[in-house]
């Protein structure tokens, strides 16, 4: 059993390392989900070949695949969790990877934004349904008239749906293991997948089998899957072919069945829905509690950054004088409240790469968006407390000789502080919950752990509802705690 002090150890090193560790060596990095059995998963040990990332170890099939092109190319490999559409251009065009190695097929819409190698793995489109439902028998394009189908969100996978005869296109999903939790709850009759996804998700649940389908009319080219390179890089392109060149089909085929044999918490699936909530309890316990401490951290961090600008900007704004200090903060909290964290965070990260070659870490590009964003609204709540103060207790102040900084600081904002708290401790809360939109830079709080993890096992609803249950009392207790500084201050 892994203590408690052990944990948080790792924990501090994590950021430390996050933050400012650097090496000099020369590194190839290669972004993937980290959670999408059976070509990348996440796992707690390194056994059967995984790579060491941030937070535990990374598996499965794209991970060989790595290896095997790093000791070609005589590089230390880095794997980079990144979020699925982060893959489609943003992670590479702005250096934060140098390959995308995540089961991705060369469409030609993904080839206007990146380069392709060979393929590395060639597969089939399946259609996944209930093992005991009414299209298990399906063959054919005629044989799911009236079924439900998806697939996931820009893939060609969702575009082939067309192409079964009287069929309900149901909207598109974000990734499989939803798509199997929707399978299971009736919410859909089918999903597009390829073969390995399917046999993957077959052997973590024997409820479920895929139909091969006769007559789906593709491009082979892009079906089969490929690493994803910046446009424009042929040197990299063609050293990669190279090393791929060295792969024999027959290699390939048994590292996939050796990555569908090993996925995590795949050997024993008979097991109920609290079965389930036990294992995967135990089995990520130290995930699950990194992933809060960084959500913690976020938070905490976030709001007090957050709140020294926001009370750095309701000053000035309270002011009568510096008109072009108030006009810039104007800007500021329009722009910062009026759009989405989670749209500044994309900008911020992969935008600051691309355009002006800026690669900061996830965790540290995490803490500034998440300080700033915090600070708009903050400056909106100190600037309301610092008004609702009678002005004759300031005037009284001058006229007793303070200055307007000693009024500020021991009469005005003393108070404007109680008054606000609970406005203040009702953001830090907000923080908890809307650090979430964090995995879209690879962020690896408590949302992106769950992400990861279901992506590994298929097991979405279990590991959401754990998910859920963590949230709630982080909520409830800092409420609690926000609660009680506001009875202290009372007196």
């Amino acid at each position: 059993m892994i203590s408690l002090k052990k944990i948080i150890l790792s924990f501090l090193l994590f950021l430390a390392t996050l933050s400012c560790g650097t090496d000099n060596r020369k590194v190839l990095k290669v972004g993937m989900e980290v959670g999408y059995a059976p070509f990348n998963w996440f796992q707690e040990s390194g056994e059967n070949g995984a790579v060491k990332i941030s937070s535990g170890y990374a598996g499965g099939y794209d991970v060989e695949i790595a290896k095997i092109i790093a000791d070609k190319l005589d590089m230390k490999l880095e794997i980079v969790p990144s979020d699925w559409d982060s893959l489609l251009g943003p992670a590479v065009n702005s250096g934060k990877v140098d390959l995308v190695i995540a089961g991705m097929s060369p469409t030609d819409e993904r080839k206007k934004s990146l380069d392709f190698t060979k393929s590395y793995y060639d597969s089939d489109i399946v259609v996944v349904v209930k093992k005991d439902g009414k299209f298990k028998d399906a063959k054919t394009l005629n044989d799911f008239k009236g079924a439900r189908i998806t697939g996931q969100l820009n893939t060609i996978h969702y575009d082939l749906i067309n192409q079964l005869n009287g069929v309900k296109k149901m909207p598109a999903m974000d990734n499989f293991p939803s798509m199997v939790v929707a399978l299971n709850s009736d919410k859909i009759d089918g999903y597009m997948a390829e073969k390995p996804s399917a046999l993957s998700a077959k052997f973590s649940d024997p409820s479920i089998t895929y139909a091969n389908v006769e007559g789906f009319k593709y491009n082979k080219d892009e079906v089969n899957v490929a690493i994803g390179i910046k446009k424009g890089n042929k040197e990299l392109v063609n050293k990669v072919n190279e090393a791929l060149d060295g792969i024999s089909k027959e290699k390939r085929e048994k590292l996939m069945e050796f990555a569908i044999k090993h996925q995590p918490l795949g050997k024993d699936v008979k097991r109920s829905f609290i079965g389930w909530i036990v294992e995967i309890l135990t089995t990520y316990s130290s995930k699950f509690l990194m992933g809060t401490l960084v959500t913690i951290f976020l938070a905490i961090f976030g709001t007090f950054v957050g709140g020294l600008i926001g009370m750095i900007v309701a000053l000035v704004n309270t002011s009568k004088k510096n008109r072009v200090l108030k006009v810039i903060n104007y800007i500021y909290v329009l722009v910062f409240r009026g759009t989405p964290m989670i749209v500044q965070a994309m900008i911020f990260y992969y935008g600051l790469g691309q355009i002006f070659g800026i690669n900061l870490k996830p965790l540290v590009a995490a803490m500034i968006i998440i300080s700033i964003n915090t600070g708009a609204y903050l400056s909106e709540i100190f600037r309301g407390g610092i008004i609702s103060i009678d002005t004759g207790q300031y005037e009284a102040a001058i006229s007793l000789g303070f200055t307007h900084r000693q009024a500020m600081e021991y009469v005005v904002l003393p108070q404007a502080f109680r008054n606000v708290l609970p406005a203040i401790g009702n953001e830090f809360i907000v923080n908890i919950k809307d650090s979430s939109v964090l995995f879209a830079i690879g962020v690896t709080e408590l949302y992106t752990v769950s992400k990861q993890i279901a992506g590994t096992n298929f097991r979405y609803y279990e590991v959401f509802i754990i998910t859920c249950v963590i949230y709630f009392i982080l909520t409830t207790v800092f409420s609690r705690l926000v609660a009680y500084m506001e009875q202290r201050l009372d007196g």
